[in-house]
């Protein structure tokens, strides 16, 4: 972590940056969240990077775009895609970003903490070598592996190598243990009852709160019809069970092609709602129909929604392929 301060403080000073987009330590140490730096004062007293930064900040560059100068922004590898993505959307300009590629050991969940068993947390320390963590509570101390303590996208990690970087700082691990797709073959393999019946509880514990979409980098229109008064639909509770489902279903469709399976709708949830499973349900059709495509490696690669060939796939005419 101080290499990667001091090196911010290096590229303000000389002018190279006039800001650095970072994570912020917050009143716990397991709740960093995404912040600006101007000041090396600043930085060096709140800028931290840990297993808690799981933030993806390249959302936030959407702004950062458009401020004066250009500002430092660290990107995790997984991160690195869907600034990609937001360059091919033509959402973010690339040279008002300088990109530091920054390492990955995998990053933890505090629900995932939480459900071994772990009451009273007042605080969580991780070892130097990102083997276990320390969990002090109420009731004592704890000691659990770091890999049990992940984020499920890192369980089915896309790669450590960064997609998009001016230059890199650290070095990652392979988290990779588990495969991308075997919770949506799951669900593939259930009865059209028994999928109604799974998301239908899922989906009831949402609260339209809307913390998925707006952390998801895919959903960067500026005028959402979420928001929108003239139709009812910024209404936050689910007044039926119609509009409890389509909200994300809809949402799902609206990013299909363009999702780079981050997880950050998923890693936001209060409510712990499994978001991801809609949208790598779509990720995997779309590999099985036109051929594997990851969004976000490329930023000049055309989707295969928005390229049509003569051998596109007609699902509604054929039941699946041509």
């Amino acid at each position: 972590m101080q290499e990667m301060i001091n090196r911010a403080k290096e590229l303000l000073s000389d002018g190279t940056v006039n800001r650095v987009l970072g994570w912020r330590r917050g009143d716990m140490s397991y709740n960093p969240e995404p912040s600006y730096f101007e000041t090396a004062e600043d930085l060096d007293a709140n800028f931290v990077y840990n297993g808690f930064c799981g933030a993806n900040l390249s959302k936030y560059m959407i702004e950062g775009s458009k401020l004066e100068g250009k500002t430092l922004v660290f990107l995790k590898p997984c991160d690195s895609y869907s600034f990609n993505q937001l360059i091919a959307e033509h959402r973010v300009d690339r040279d008002k970003a300088y990109i530091i590629g920054v390492g990955c050991m995998g990053k933890l969940s505090f629900e995932k903490i939480k459900e071994q068993g772990v009451k009273g947390i007042t605080n969580i320390t991780i070892d130097d070598a990102n083997e276990n963590i320390t969990v002090e509570t109420l009731y004592g101390e704890k000691t659990l592996a770091y890999k049990d303590c992940m984020l499920e996208r890192c369980h089915v990690c896309k790669g450590k190598e960064h997609q998009i970087f001016d230059e890199t700082i650290g070095e990652s691990r392979d988290t990779k243990d588990a495969d991308r797709f075997a919770e949506v073959e799951k669900i593939e393999a259930m009865s059209p009852e028994e999928k109604f019946a799974f998301f239908q509880n899922e989906l009831s514990r949402c609260i339209r709160c809307n913390a998925c979409r707006n952390v998801c980098p895919a959903c960067s229109c500026r005028k959402c019809v979420f928001d929108s008064t003239k139709f009812d639909s910024a209404q936050k509770a689910n007044v039926d069970s119609f509009e409890e489902k389509m909200f994300h279903i809809i949402r799902a469709f609206h990013v299909a092609g363009r999702c780079t399976d981050c997880g950050e709708c998923s890693r936001v949830c209060p409510q712990g709602i499994p978001l991801h499973l809609f949208n790598r349900k779509f990720i995997k059709d779309i590999d099985e129909f036109y051929g594997e495509f990851q969004a976000g490696v490329d930023p000049e690669a055309k989707s295969p929604l928005t390229s049509f060939t003569f051998n596109d796939v007609e699902p509604g005419v054929t039941g699946g392929r041509r």
